[in-house]
């Protein structure tokens, strides 16, 4: 189980998918090689070996990097485990090295720079579902 957060270019108006306009279409990131390329500058930690999945690690958390196999590159899914508020620095850091929004796809939302509440939210469900408390 993982909370996704998509990265994509969003009028600077958009708050919440509810202000996406009828038709949108969200301009690419850019080129595969390029979003490979700013992703390894705002992450050097990163493992991008396979160039349509990457993997960032924290201590406590980790990111897997759905950025795909076409060119250009339209979207970047982050699926994000595990706990711990640092993972909001990374996701913040990869929004800015690729000039784009980050967009909550639990609660359809663009996340403020390192807001927790969709992050602590999702933690939550997922720790009542499996029924795994936090220590």
């Amino acid at each position: 189980m993982s909370w996704d957060v998509l990265l994509l270019h969003l009028p600077d108006d958009v708050a919440s998918v509810q202000d996406i306009p009828d038709g949108f279409s969200p301009h690419p990131l850019g080129s595969q090689r390029d979003v490979l390329a700013a992703v390894a500058r705002a992450a050097p930690e990163a493992d991008l070996s396979d160039p349509a999945w990457g993997e960032l690690c924290g201590a406590t958390w980790s990111i897997e990097l759905n950025i795909g196999a076409d060119s250009p590159v339209d979207t970047v899914m982050l699926h994000i485990r595990g706990s711990g508020d640092d993972v909001l620095t990374s996701v913040t850091r990869l929004g800015r090295a690729l000039g784009c929004k980050a967009l909550d796809c639990s609660t359809g939302k663009v996340l403020a720079d390192q807001e927790p509440t969709g992050w602590h939210a999702f933690q939550n469900y997922r720790d009542r579902v499996t029924g795994v408390l936090p220590d």
